[in-house]
Formats: structure tokens, sequence, C-alpha cells
């Protein structure tokens, strides 16, 4: 492999992971363990004692282990930002003149940089349910621009015809991003549900989204049917193995969501739930991709 191809497969697998690591933050109640942006509580290391603290802030604010999981999300966000930006410098040096690799890596460089900067808006409106989401399909865009450069660096050109694979991917994949949309909406008004009333018990949150749980899981049930007619479909053929993924990925994403209905959202499922959703999506991206590179039928 060039180096270009090994440093885009290394940041495209950092930004994924990036999201299981996102997933965690949120569900272990650090999304605000540093209270401002780019700073730690006005330091660029969080300190390890309230005594460290600087004077106007409040010392009432300060949790260890909070503060310091967020700030190791960043950190990891940092790392994730140099190896896209060592893709994007690569590319530019190597690939100048084939723009189906130069474009996606540039674009993906610019994404970063808008995800860091949305990131503090996130801080500074204080977890806003509208802003995570747009914080979480920002991530989505990039991993998605990420693995076409990548296969770009690989694969042959796409075909003149879609194969019949990936004409029925896409859809898949249009699917699952409602799917999201309708968690995202779900998660957005279990928070408010929460702030107005602090003393409910969280088997009784999801009763109160009114038609967005019903939807969110029906939606479910129709992804999990999409993505396993979609490895019967491409049975017999090249990723015959790789159309699994996603079929296997749905599967567990699925059960996921049923545990948390059933044991009133406990946070590790929380995690499990959103990080295998994100690579679900990644996967039919990616089967979606090489697909399309397929000689049609």
């Amino acid at each position: 492999m060039t180096r270009f191809q090994k440093l885009a497969i290394a940041a495209t697998c950092a930004t994924f992971l990036l999201m299981g690591i996102g997933g965690f933050v949120r569900a272990a109640g650090a999304g605000l363990g540093c209270p401002d942006w780019p700073h730690c509580f006005d330091r660029w290391i969080p300190p390890t004692d309230a005594s460290q603290l600087p004077r106007h802030i409040d010392p009432a604010l300060f949790n260890f282990a909070k503060a310091w999981t967020e700030y190791l999300n960043r950190l990891a966000g940092v790392l994730t930002g140099f190896l896209i930006l060592g893709a994007a410098l690569l590319a530019w040096r190597d690939h100048r003149g084939q723009p189906r690799i130069l474009w996606p890596a540039l674009a993906a460089l610019v994404l970063v940089g808008f995800q860091g900067w949305w990131g503090g808006l996130v801080v500074k409106y204080q977890l806003d349910p509208r802003y995570v989401s747009v914080h979480l399909f920002l991530a989505l865009a990039l991993g998605a621009v990420l693995l076409l450069a990548t296969v770009n660096s690989f694969a042959l050109p796409r075909q003149g015809r879609l194969p019949r694979l990936a004409r029925w991917t896409w859809p898949c994949l249009a699917l699952c991003l409602v799917q999201v949309v309708l968690g995202a909406l779900v998660r957005g008004s279990i928070n408010l549900v929460a702030l107005t009333a602090p003393d409910l018990s969280r088997s009784l949150l999801l009763s109160q989204t009114g038609l967005l749980d019903p939807l969110h899981r029906t939606c479910g049930l129709l992804v999990l049917a999409s993505c396993w007619g979609l490895a019967w479909l491409a049975r017999g053929s090249a990723l015959r193995r790789l159309a699994l993924v996603p079929a296997l990925l749905a599967l567990g994403q699925f059960a996921a969501g049923v545990g948390l209905a059933w044991l009133a959202l406990p946070p590790a499922l929380q995690v499990v739930h959103i990080f295998l959703g994100s690579l679900l999506l990644g996967s039919l991206v990616l089967v979606g991709l090489l697909a399309s590179r397929l000689p049609a039928p």
C-alpha cells in the first residue's frame, strides 16, 4: 500500500472509533466535564484536584472523572484531525492529478475542522440536542468522505451502469439515515422530559416520547430486514462476505435497542447502540462504494 492509503485507512478507523468514544462520553454524562472550549476549566490541561481551579470557577463544577473523560475525548479528536491532515497533505502531494482522491481528502480536512468548531458550540450551548445531533451527522459525513477517498485510492473507476447490489445498497443507507434522525429525535425528547420531570423513573422516559419511539422501533425493523435482504442479494458475488457485516451490525444494534427499552436505558447499551449504528452506516457506505465498481451484469 502507498503511504496515502495507509494514512487514509488509519484516519477512517480513528474517525469511527472516535464516534464510539463520543457515545461513551455522552452515556457517562461527561459531555460538559469540561465546561469551556477549547480550554478545560480555563486550562489547556485540566486540573486533577479542585484546589487547582482558577479562582473565578466554582469548585462545585469540577468532577475529576468527567473532566478527564471529556479531555481524553478531545485529545482523540485532535489525533484524528492530524491523521486527516496528513492524508490531505499526501493527497495534495501525490494525487493532485486525481480529483477522485484529492477532493474527498480535502473535503475531509474541511469537515474535521468544522466538526471541531461545532464541538465548541455543543459545549457553549450546554449539550442542546439539536447541536449534539448535528455533531453526530457531521461525524458520519466525515466517515463517509474518508471511505470515499480510501476506496478511490484502491478501486477501479465506477461503472457507467450501477450493478444491482449497488442499486439496493443506497436506498438501504438512506433508510438507515432516517433511522438515525428518528433516534436523535427520540434522544432529544428523552432529554427534554428528563429536564422537565427530573423525578420521573427512567423506565418511563420512552413512554413520554409520543409517536417518536414507535416510529423509531418500526424503522429499526425495516433497517434490519433491508440489511439482511442486501446480504441475501450479495450471495454468490465477490462482496458476499462483506455484505454480511451490515446485516450483523444491524442485528446487534437492534438487539441493543431492545435492551435499552427493556432495561431502562442503561448507559453501557447506549454506547453500544450508538457505536454499532455508526459502524452500520460506514459498512453500508463501503459496500455501496465497492459494489458501484463491480461490472454490471
